[in-house]
């Protein structure tokens, strides 16, 4: 078995874009939640990349890179990179983001790599995210300790 290199990783390397428009954020979002590594056996699709909104700026960000930033352990390779650096580029060609330093994207995986489901396919597969921005994990009912009543 061949050894997987991985990458120094450091907040600077994250790719930094731009909007057109404030609302095309939340496209850019919807459009990465159908981009990713399918398991077509399953009809699986696990969403690669996501879009993070920091200090007024927009990234593109492997979520692997979100576990780097959270302070946990990341094992980000340089294919992570490239498959990244290619749903970037994907997103500049169809117009939904402009790349601040389109130097920082030039190693690019092969488009065979990813999968990018078509919106009216969506349905047909299931989406998995391995990381939620912003979703903290909500403690089931079951989680609570359990409250004596008291009378008056």
């Amino acid at each position: 078995m061949t050894q997987v290199a991985e990458v120094q990783w450091t907040r600077e390397s994250m790719v930094e874009v731009t909007l057109s428009q404030p609302d095309d954020f939340l496209k850019v979002r919807e459009t990465l939640s159908r981009i990713g590594v399918a398991s077509r056996k399953e009809k699986k699709l696990y969403q690669s990349c996501h879009i993070l909104h920091k200090q007024g700026k927009y990234y593109i960000v492997h979520f692997k890179e979100l576990f780097a930033l959270d302070g946990k352990s990341a094992n980000l390779t340089l294919n992570d990179v490239q498959r990244r650096n290619r749903i970037t580029q994907l997103l500049s060609d169809w117009g939904l983001i402009s790349i601040v330093n389109t130097s920082s994207v030039l190693d690019i995986a092969p488009l065979n790599q990813i999968k990018v489901l078509a919106y009216k396919e969506k349905g047909e597969w299931e989406l998995e995210s391995k990381y939620n921005i912003g979703k903290k994990k909500v403690a089931s009912s079951s989680d609570l300790p359990e409250i004596p009543v008291l009378e008056l």
